[in-house]
């Protein structure tokens, strides 16, 4: 079945199930209504459904126009990404490459990465989202993402996953807190004391959620921040406990009154992978960043054994990026 109607139709549409009346969207998408009447007409004729109720309160959509109207959202949303696009090519951008990673990796590596790539690629952005580890290889799967940062080693068909780094989820409290004196404790022993968060829109606050309904347990967040500094500095204030990577634990635990304890659960420990859906189909300036990625991945395990970052780290990011290793299995970790 050959079917005729372009993007003012869809917008028509669009701007029609948003106003719920045929006049305000018709006034919307700048056409007289016996057109706009006669468009719908011309589309529910080719595709031999009705998209709309009418009605003398005005329009809904039926079952075959949400559809309609799904679908057109994500082609104009594409063709706005489209232009979008475009316009930066002209001005003299020539690549963007689209970076998803967890909590961990988007606030402790992900800075000094991009600082190092972006300052000899000037003519490329970057577009950098916080996900949860499982949306970051669903991501790659789809193609919303180039790259990404994940504790999820596996799922999703054809990705291909490199080893990263490793890191830990700690307790952090006050040093004269009661679980101060612990060497490590278990997250349940935690849940009857304050918390103190990151916001709702962090990765890490939906998994430690998670965490306490696996348990059938509540979090009780007392107040909710934006970085893992601000967590420690009102964990500092008595305000409440914290969970956060050792990483930022470590480095903050140095000027302020903190103690830092290990947590027994399994899912404390995570190893971080960088995923891509075919690291040969990716242009050059995006092997270009998984490289980088890589390199810091050996120089990163060649300090905590105290190797230094010299030839050794350099062979291993050569042979880690050739050898990258196809996935489409394994328990999944959230984070």
């Amino acid at each position: 079945m050959t079917m005729h109607f372009d993007l003012i139709d869809m917008q028509l549409m669009v701007n029609v199930a948003g106003a719920q009346s045929m006049t305000k969207g018709a006034e919307r998408s700048f056409l007289s209504l016996p057109a706009a009447s006669n468009r719908v007409k011309n589309i529910e004729s080719q595709l031999g459904t009705a998209l709309l109720y009418r009605s003398s309160q005005g329009v809904t959509l039926t079952p075959s126009g949400e559809a309609f109207v799904r679908h057109a959202r994500i082609v104009l949303r594409q063709l706005e990404h489209l232009r979008g696009d475009i316009r930066e090519y002209a001005s003299g951008v020539k690549g963007r490459i689209r970076v998803y990673a967890n909590t961990t990796a988007m606030n402790e590596f992900m800075p000094a990465i991009l600082a190092a790539y972006l300052g000899t690629h000037r003519d490329v952005n970057v577009e950098l989202r916080e996900r949860l580890s499982y949306q970051v290889v669903k991501a790659v799967a789809d193609g919303s993402a180039d790259i990404g940062i994940t504790a999820q080693e596996g799922g999703g068909e054809n990705i291909e996953f490199l080893p990263y780094r490793t890191d830990r989820l700690v307790l952090v409290t006050h040093r004269d807190h009661p679980l101060a004196s612990h060497t490590a404790v278990d997250f349940d022993a935690t849940l009857g004391y304050d918390y103190v968060g990151l916001s709702e829109t962090s990765a890490i606050h939906a998994f430690l959620l998670q965490a306490a309904d696996d348990l059938g347990r509540m979090l009780r967040f007392r107040v909710e921040v934006s970085n893992f500094e601000a967590a420690c500095r009102m964990i500092a204030a008595h305000v409440g406990i914290g969970v956060i990577p050792e990483t930022a634990a470590r480095r903050y635990v140095k000027e302020l009154p903190l103690a830092v304890i290990s947590l027994n659960d399994a899912w404390s420990l995570r190893k971080l992978h960088i995923c891509v859906r075919r690291f040969d189909h990716l242009p050059v300036f995006a092997k270009e960043l998984v490289s980088l990625l890589v390199k810091d991945a050996a120089q990163g395990h060649d300090h905590s054994d105290g190797q230094g970052s010299g030839a050794s780290g350099q062979d291993k990011t050569a042979t880690q990026t050739k050898n990258v290793k196809k996935k489409t299995g394994g328990r999944r970790n959230v984070t």
